[in-house]
């Protein structure tokens, strides 16, 4: 049973659900929501961002877990689209009837090690040092994301038990309700670090407050990251949609290190 620890997160990335609307004509219809997956924080807004500039058209992003995601739409949440950090969501809410189709897989993304500048943690692949400060008795707290409905949550929770460290770790972990909030745990100096998404990672805002090294892949599932229109999706959705899977938006993604479906 994992144990839950309090931490005091400074506000380094949005919190649980963050929308970012962009100002609107005065006759302008409601622009559609898109529910994405908290990984997406940086890159979804700045494709977003091109995609208003290109077309004139805006759309309405909120970030949060997958799972929770989920169980929003399930509840009749009012998302369009919904792009999501685990495909098997995906594939549950199509199985529902939720969802036009099977949807389309968008990316791969990466778990890291990060520390914020000045911990006794220091990043590294193996996870070598994180190890010892368990042995030595110097850890005190270590965020993840919620392995129960946060995908990257449990990527990372696999990655410890690929390095023998989930039951060692247990006593110190602090969870966040998704991948965004648990890099605010694992920078705010409460805490001696934690396993993110790479896509957060690599942002300017987050970079600089720590450093990260890259687990490796075989250590977890891959985080096969899939997009859907829900039922309800209008024409601006539908245009969204096409554009995440265009060249300039297809760019900011491997900016954020998010590896292309076709480029694996």
């Amino acid at each position: 049973m994992i144990r839950r620890r309090v931490a005091i997160a400074l506000g380094l990335v949005a919190s649980l659900y963050v929308c970012l609307p962009l100002s609107l004509p005065a006759a302008a219809e409601e622009p559609p929501v898109i529910a994405a997956a908290a990984d997406l924080q940086f890159a979804a807004t700045e494709i977003a961002a091109a995609f208003a500039a290109e077309t004139g058209k805006v759309v309405k992003l909120s970030f949060g877990s997958t799972g929770n995601f989920a169980t929003q739409i399930r509840e009749g949440a009012p998302f369009q689209m919904f792009m999501a950090a685990d495909q098997k969501f995906i594939a549950d809410l199509h199985a529902e009837g939720l969802t036009r189709d099977e949807g389309t897989l968008y990316a791969e993304g990466r778990i890291v090690l990060m520390a914020p500048h000045g911990s006794a943690l220091k990043p590294d692949e193996a996870l070598d040092n994180l190890a010892a400060l368990i042995e030595e008795g110097k850890l005190t707290k270590f965020a993840i994301a919620n392995p129960e409905h946060a995908p990257y949550g449990l990527r990372a929770m696999e990655a410890l038990q690929h390095r023998g460290l989930w039951e060692k770790i247990q006593p110190y972990l602090v969870l966040g309700e998704n991948v965004s909030q648990t890099a605010q745990f694992a920078l705010s100096g409460n805490a001696e670090g934690g396993i993110i998404a790479l896509s957060l990672a690599r942002a300017p805002e987050v970079a600089a407050r720590g450093e990260f090294a890259l687990i490796s892949h075989d250590w977890h599932e891959p985080l096969l990251q899939r997009m859907v229109l829900l039922n309800n999706a209008g024409p601006v959705a539908e245009e969204f949609y096409a554009y995440i899977q265009s060249p300039k938006a297809r760019a900011i993604m491997v900016k954020y290190g998010f590896v292309l479906p076709d480029e694996g």
